[in-house]
């Protein structure tokens, strides 16, 4: 699939979840977009708690599993270019979704959602950069019809 100068590719190594792809394509092309990326790959993978753990602990040192994780593989905004992998944890989705009463695939779509902005510049991980980042994660949600009232607040 692309849009414009934009190539994605889905790859699905689960089975909790049924994933919407053509939805997350859509948020994500929204996302590079309104950053002003008009060409690049992104590879969205969706996989299980183990292999999530295992990339956590190799890529970050973390010795847990997360949500999702996020790698700028080219850069250059600049030129309108950014290249880029997004890997999101099934498993955490559908653990997670009961604490915001959504479906665990609305979760995993914010998952993604969450991923894309980190690649464009986002960042949350401090007090005062989280809730914008919230906020853009809502936006994004919107954007594709999901009610994001239940999307998480404030920090993490």
């Amino acid at each position: 699939m692309s849009d414009a100068g934009i190539r994605f590719e889905f790859i699905d190594e689960q089975s909790r979840l049924i994933v919407d792809f053509d939805r997350m394509r859509r948020a994500i092309a929204k996302i590079l977009a309104d950053a002003g990326v008009t060409r690049g790959v992104m590879e969205i993978a969706v996989i299980a708690a183990e292999p999530m753990h295992e990339m956590n602990v190799e890529f970050l040192g973390h010795d847990y599993v997360t949500d999702v994780l996020a790698f700028a593989l080219e850069d250059d905004r600049a030129a309108g270019l950014l290249e880029g992998n997004i890997v999101v944890c099934s498993d955490f989705a559908v653990e997670r979704a009961p604490d915001y009463e959504w479906p665990p695939e609305d979760e995993l779509l914010m998952y993604a959602i969450h991923g894309a902005l980190h690649l464009v510049g986002y960042d949350d991980h401090s007090p005062e950069d989280a809730p914008l980042m919230r906020a853009k994660e809502r936006e994004y949600l919107e954007y594709v019809g999901v009610d994001a009232s239940r999307a998480r607040q404030g920090e993490g």
